[in-house]
């Protein structure tokens, strides 16, 4: 199997397991989010919020090292497993710890206390379940990875129908998350062992010295990121109270449920990048500017669709008690596309030891989302955050795009914007005059419109059609930029 259809192959197998933990998450959150309501949706919201922002400290930046170092070269796998695996305990008993002493300095009620508890349990075991899934993704296995992703979207889609039929308090959606990332850490043990390598607990302090150093931009570069994009529910749980952070992330789980798309394109994607970056730099320039080609021409009908129908589309999910919701949607859609260029110009970065500048450009946007949150969500409430979560992902598009156009190539060219545009306009028009009929049957004639539309403008490249028929055919077509 050639490089192209490797990399169409586990992006495949990416997004069709992703639909289908989107599908089941869908159902997930719409359960949850009506049991709950806005009050207890947003104590489970900022529980996951808090715990992921510490979270972070229990990877240290290891798990995207591990991909890097392994695509390279296999043989490394054992040494990575065995030695990152003592790490991560040592690291996971830190990380709870701090959870535990932070939130009490808090001053949250006792059960918020307790679910943050058992979520930042949850978090530890996804910790080591993640060090599994960066083997699979360094051998290219992603499929492995997938169906972890399923099982445990299944796992809790069952364990709330449960909890709401048993009429059980909002603790239980905590142990819940609990038990799924326990049962999923087993599955990925399992595989590795069955598929890959069995892992051996190894410290060879030689080798944690300089694989510490390399992955600790990584670690900073994630944590100022999550920072940035989860601090808004903690501060709005903070500053306006817990049913105005349930609004608010109800309306940001519609949008970020959509990020598995440019995650399963990177995530199939990193490790061939990687791998290119050592044996062809031509091949790295081709795939960096297809892939931010065909990310955008996704991205922006969904944020100009979502824009439209955002009424019909948060009545229909969580009913009338979320209607402030409405307006948050409709902001926070529009960092879909702003985001998929990120997310994948990050990834870029990172498979040619860029690190260091993601971590420069990510510490600069915490910054400027904590600032701005500072000053809006006390006025705006949800609105404000809403509008610093765009123009923070705004502002990390412009730092990365510079960057790479200024000091490696130019990765993304003007040209490909105006024709997705415009394929996205005709679709808006026809959404906006038959906004009446069945949401579903609406959304399904907008694709095919959308579609028929970028066909007809002559969207796609003879090196498009080149690429497409290699993957199909798997015939040896030169792609030339």
């Amino acid at each position: 199997m050639n490089t192209i259809q490797r990399i169409a192959k586990n992006t495949g197998v990416l997004f069709s397991s992703q639909i289908t933990s989107y599908i089941l998450g869908f159902f997930y959150i719409m359960y949850t989010v009506r049991y709950l309501g806005a009050e207890g949706f947003g104590i489970l919201s900022f529980a996951l919020a808090f715990a992921g922002i510490l979270g972070v400290l229990a990877d240290l930046g290891l798990g995207t090292l591990t991909v890097r170092e392994v695509a390279r070269d296999k043989s490394l796998t054992g040494k990575y497993l065995g030695n990152i695996a003592v790490i991560k305990i040592i690291l996971v008993v830190i990380t709870y710890a701090l959870i535990v002493l932070v939130i009490n300095l808090m001053g949250y009620p006792v059960l918020t206390i307790k679910i943050v508890y058992m979520i930042a349990i949850s978090v530890c075991f996804n910790s080591f379940t993640n060090m599994f899934y960066s083997i699979f993704q360094a051998y290219e296995k992603l499929e492995f990875r997938s169906l972890g992703n399923i099982i445990n979207s299944v796992l809790l889609l069952v364990g709330s129908l449960v909890i709401i039929t048993q009429s059980l308090n909002i603790a239980w959606f905590a142990y819940i998350n609990v038990i799924a990332s326990f049962l999923t850490l087993g599955y990925a043990f399992c595989v590795c062992r069955w598929k890959f390598i069995t892992p051996k607990l190894e410290i060879d302090l030689v080798f944690w010295k300089p694989t510490i150093k390399e992955a600790l931009p990584f670690f900073l570069s994630a944590a100022v990121d999550i920072v940035a994009f989860r601090i808004d529910i903690v501060m709005l749980s903070m500053i306006k109270g817990d049913t105005v952070a349930g609004w608010y992330s109800a309306s940001y789980k519609l949008m970020e449920v959509l990020l598995f798309i440019p995650a399963a394109f990177a995530g199939s994607i990193y490790p061939v990048l990687s791998s290119s970056f050592v044996s062809s730099q031509n091949f790295l320039k081709v795939a960096s500017q297809k892939s931010l080609h065909y990310l955008f021409i996704i991205g922006i009908p969904i944020a100009l669709g979502t824009t439209i129908l955002a009424d019909k589309i948060i009545l229909f999910i969580y009913r009338g008690d979320f209607v402030q919701s409405i307006v948050s949607l409709q902001i926070l859609i529009w960092t879909i596309p702003i985001i998929f260029l990120t997310f994948m110009s990050g990834t870029i970065l990172a498979s040619m030891n860029r690190q260091i500048t993601v971590l420069k450009f990510n510490f600069i946007c915490m910054i400027f989302n904590v600032v701005i949150n500072l000053l809006l969500i006390p006025r705006f409430g949800l609105i404000g955050a809403s509008i610093t979560t765009v123009i923070t992902s705004l502002l990390a598009l412009i730092l990365f795009y510079k960057f790479l156009s200024k000091n490696l190539y130019q990765i993304f060219d003007y040209k490909y914007i105006l024709k997705p545009v415009i394929a996205s306009i005709i679709m808006g028009l026809f959404i906006f005059n038959f906004s009446e009929i069945n949401i579903f049957l609406l959304v399904s004639i907008s694709i095919l419109i959308y579609f028929a539309s970028l066909i007809l403008l002559k969207t796609f490249s003879k090196e498009d059609h080149a690429l497409f028929m290699k993957i199909i055919n798997n015939k040896q077509v030169d792609v030339k930029v």
